[in-house]
């Protein structure tokens, strides 16, 4: 009863809901009908305006006409008289046969209309009216000559057509594979009867719930075994009828098909896992029944989409009719006898999509399988599967392509992955069978690379097998190489990989042929996974196997890796005039990798660890000399310059990582370190001449950021002597000894630029704003960040503006200043920047007069004391009446407007905060002196200046 409320409820909250979403639905209808009706009534109304003008222009045409005809008329028939006297009598004259009889000409009709290019028109001639006739002598009266008849409208020539330009046939884009897939999945789910689809699809679930819910509430009363036979009953009737329907109803008949499938299904999932009405094995069989028959009404009918939904309802089968047994030769069993029905279906039907699923399924379910359970003791067990399986996934593609029907790219996808992807998945999983036994692995892979070469040599005659028979070719090739580390050490595999792997990147190019270019490159990679697997692999950090006698550099470790490197960097040089300047950069960056893993491998294993970051500054600067050097005498190979350029900007975190091993970049080896920077980075500069700016200024910037960093942190080691507990020296000395290399840097930079050009003179204004640009950024930070510094000057005693803190910062606002102000771009914007500094800095330093005078802790919550707030309002104040007076005395209202807001700031001050302490001496000095200031400013003052103007102030 409860639960009848409670969904009869849950009826009336959605109908109260579907309400307002009714009506909100039909105004919207209304909305649009109402715009419609609107937008149809404006197009009548212009048809209408449209079709009058017409007719009023062919009025007005027909009018004309009809004047001019009715003139011609009256001019004819009017006769010509004279003036005869009464006495003289006029004879009448004889009608003479010779002279035709006065008649009254015809008036022409009105032009017809005449079509016009473009547009339509109405061409009315103007009839041409005959001459009158002058008085003469009596005589008999000669008829008007006849006007001219004007064409008629039928006579016209027909208007030439106007030549058509030939539109351009789009070009045929040929679409990627996956979005080929994506379109095919989307079509199946956007076309054909899509609401049985949905319909069936949202069927399945809810007879799901619907037996699971009937189950847990025990509503129906009708056993479970009627129940469930009821429903197998409907879904066999929905299968007949869907059957029956095939031919009139494609779509239909097969989604009610599937749907009616996947209910038996169900129906037998609940009947064994649910209920155990049946067993297992029966449970089994019948689920096998089902997918077999979806099997064949899929290849009865053509439907790719009943095949794939067999195919998934029978891989998962075993998954969900699991028992928890663990039988997995049952399991492969079954596996066995759906891939044979995938390969008897690719006999018949080139369903591509179906293959790929089963072999995803296949392999996928296998090697979890492996992962999870697998024991070398189920070794016989389970290879013969394995071979199974891999044979039936190298036949498939010959199926196919036996038919030549694999232009589609969606189809080359799919026979390349079984193409490539079944000998590799197989030799995985035949390692992992093996347990890391490297000799019957390499047994197993020269018995690959002969069921390829005999595959390869049957096939390499026939026309619609060369591009398998040439696939086969290159994985007997590689199966054959892949033994060679089997049986093999790691390093002497990666030593022969990537010295073989060069050179047949050299021969093939000189042979200008793809396929040894190819197996090269594969070589090289597997030179590279034959090192990290000899070194023991990412799980283990790199580390190298242990060897009875290493010595530094001649060791087989380190000349593995050196090997590698000069493979890649054969490669790069081979490439440098074939291939685009972005692949040859990828291989010198690849052979770069394993030059530094050589390089950082040997300082590690033998430099003590105090001593490293040296070595490693030295090894980085022997790397960017010798890419410097390359990029001079090697044309194609640009990247090497960039290798150079970074190599000399690394200067700047090997300096902070020198301060941080020896307390200053100078300590132990640094000092030899710096000697070799300004050596080989010298020369290096020397080399980088001929390349770009940009690289150029990277190289340059780099070089003199390392020094300016190196001078810095020494310059902080000097005056951060401690003992342990406390440092010596204030802290404005420490951001004196910080920021003073910069500020002396970024000093010339500005005012003598021509000192740090060399070596690279000539081009050095190219990217001079590079560095003016860093320079600011970098100062500026330094000086926002200091003044959040008390600046305690100890051992000296702290004097106002006279503290090494204040001084630094009064310099950089000098610099600012003269940038601001004799700029080379000076603009409006310069000055107010300069001007929110400085005022910044006044405020800082009035907190810090402040704290070291009043003694007042250096922290937010000096903010709550009276000294504090007081000393603020005067200076604001004073600050904002210097605003208002020099502004109004120089003409400049923008000054006096930034005084003007800055007085009405301290006023809300005064009324927010400084009220709170009007008890104390402090406070009354506030308000009296910011009364007296405004008195000031109202006898100085008092207006906005008239004119304005932008202010020259020359510093």
């Amino acid at each position: 009863m409860d639960d009848g409320i409670v969904g009869l409820l849950l009826l009336v909250g959605l109908a109260v809901l579907a309400v307002p979403l009714l009506l909100v639905m039909a105004l919207v209808k209304i909305g649009n009908a109402k715009l419609r009706i609107e937008t149809l009534e404006r197009d009548v109304t212009q048809l209408e305006n449209r079709l009058a003008r017409v007719e009023q222009t062919r009025a007005d045409a027909g009018a004309e006409a009809l004047a001019a005809s009715v003139a011609a008329k009256a001019a004819a028939a009017r006769p010509a008289t004279v003036s005869v006297p009464m006495s003289e009598s006029v004879p009448t004259p004889e009608p003479s046969a010779a002279a035709p009889p006065t008649s009254i000409p015809e008036v022409p009709e009105p032009a017809a209309e005449r079509p016009i290019t473009g547009r339509a028109r109405f061409d009315v001639p103007d009839a041409p009216l005959p001459p009158t006739a002058p008085a003469a002598k009596p005589g008999p009266t000669a008829p008007p000559p006849m006007p001219p008849a004007p064409p008629r409208a039928d006579a016209l020539p027909p208007a030439a057509p106007r030549p058509q330009a030939p539109r351009p046939r789009p070009e045929r884009e040929t679409p990627d594979p996956v979005s080929i897939l994506f379109g095919k999945v989307k079509a199946w789910f956007t076309e054909g009867n899509i609401p049985v689809k949905i319909g069936m699809l949202v069927l399945l679930a809810g007879v799901a719930s619907l037996l699971k819910y009937a189950s847990d509430q025990g509503w129906v009363s009708v056993p479970m075994e009627l129940r469930l036979g009821g429903i197998a009953a409907a879904a066999i009737a929905g299968l007949v009828f869907a059957w029956r329907q095939r031919e009139t109803r494609r779509s239909f008949a097969l989604s009610l098909q599937g749907g009616a499938i996947g209910v038996l299904m169900l129906v037998t999932f609940a009947a064994f896992k649910l209920y155990g009405f049946i067993e297992a094995g029966p449970a089994f069989a019948i689920t096998i029944l089902l997918v077999a028959g979806l099997g064949v009404l899929a290849v009865l009918q053509n439907a790719l989409a009943l095949a794939v939904f067999g195919l998934l309802a029978g891989f998962l089968a075993p998954i969900w009719l699991s028992t928890g047994s663990g039988n997995h030769v049952a399991l492969f069993s079954y596996y066995a006898v759906l891939n044979l029905g995938i390969f008897g279906i690719a006999w018949h039907r080139s369903w591509r999509l179906l293959n790929l699923l089963g072999f995803v399924f296949t392999f996928g379910i296998g090697t979890i399988w492996g992962v999870l359970d697998y024991q070398p003791a189920k070794f016989a067990s389970t290879e013969p599967f394995l071979i199974l399986f891999f044979a039936l996934y190298l036949l498939i593609p010959l199926l196919h392509a036996r038919r030549d029907d694999g232009d589609d790219a969606t189809q080359r996808l799919v026979d390349g992955t079984l193409v490539f992807g079944t000998p590799l998945v197989a030799f995985a999983l035949q390692a992992g069978l093996l347990q890391g036994e490297r000799m019957p692995l390499a047994f197993s892979a020269l018995g690959l690379a002969a069921i390829y070469a005999a595959l390869a040599g049957l096939l390499r005659n026939r026309e619609r097998y060369d591009g398998v028979a040439l696939v086969y070719a290159v994985l007997a090739v590689g199966f054959a190489t892949l033994a060679v580390p089997l049986a093999l050490s790691a390093h002497a595999t990666a030593s022969v990989f990537a010295l073989e792997g060069a050179g047949l990147v050299w021969l093939g190019l000189r042979q200008q042929q793809r396929l040894p270019q190819f197996a090269g490159l594969l070589l090289q990679l597997g030179a590279a996974a034959a090192f990290v697997a000899g070194v023991g692999g990412v799980s283990s950090g790199f580390e190298v196997v242990a060897e009875a006698v290493r010595t530094p550099i001649a060791n087989a470790h380190c000349m593995s890796a050196l090997l590698i490197a000069i493979a890649g960097f054969v490669t790069a040089w081979a490439y440098r005039r074939a291939l685009p300047g972005v692949v040859v950069g990828v291989f010198t960056l690849w052979s770069l990798l394993w030059w530094c893993v050589a390089g950082f491998g040997e300082i590690f294993d033998f430099v003590p660890s105090k001593h490293r970051i040296d070595a490693s500054f030295a090894f980085v600067l022997f790397t960017g000399w010798l890419a410097a050097e390359g990029r001079r005498r090697i044309e194609g190979m640009s990247v090497l310059g960039g290798i150079a350029a970074v190599a000399l900007a690394l200067g700047v975190p090997f300096a902070l990582g020198q301060a941080a091993q020896h307390d200053h970049p100078l300590g132990e080896w640094g000092g030899a370190t710096w000697a070799l920077f300004a050596v080989l980075g010298f020369r290096a500069l020397m080399c980088l001449r001929e390349t770009g700016s940009i690289l150029r200024g990277i190289a340059h910037a780099g070089w003199w950021w390392s020094w300016v960093t190196m001078l810095a942190m020494t310059a902080f080691h000097l005056v951060y002597r401690t003992d342990g507990t406390a440092a010596e020296m204030g802290d404005g000395w420490r951001i004196l000894a910080l920021g003073l290399p910069v500020l002396l840097f970024a000093l010339v930079l500005r005012l003598r630029p021509a000192l740090l050009a060399p070596p690279l003179a000539e081009g050095f204004d190219d990217y001079r704003g590079l560095l003016d640009v860093s320079a600011a950024l970098v100062l500026g930070l330094l000086w926002t960040v200091s003044l959040f510094f008390p600046g305690e000057s100890a051992p000296l005693p702290w004097l106002p503006l006279l503290n090494p803190l204040e001084l630094w910062q009064v310099a950089t606002l000098m610099l600012l200043a003269h940038w601001a102000w004799r700029g080379d771009r000076a603009g409006s914007s310069r000055v107010p920047a300069f001007a929110l500094c400085a005022f910044a800095w006044i405020t800082f330093a009035t907190l810090r007069a402040v704290h070291q005078i009043g003694d007042i802790a250096w922290s937010p919550s000096m903010f709550g004391h009276t000294e504090v707030q007081t000393a603020l309002t005067v200076v604001w104040s004073v600050l904002g009446v210097l605003g208002w007076i020099f502004g109004s005395r120089r003409g400049d209202r923008l000054l006096w407007a930034a005084g003007a807001v800055l007085m009405g700031v301290v006023l809300l001050k005064l009324v927010l905060i400084d009220r709170q302490h009007l008890g104390t001496l402090f406070g009354i000095v506030s308000f009296l002196a910011y009364g007296l200031l405004c008195t000031a400013v109202g006898y100085f003052a008092p207006a906005p200046p008239r004119r304005s103007a932008s202010p020259e102030i020359n510093a």
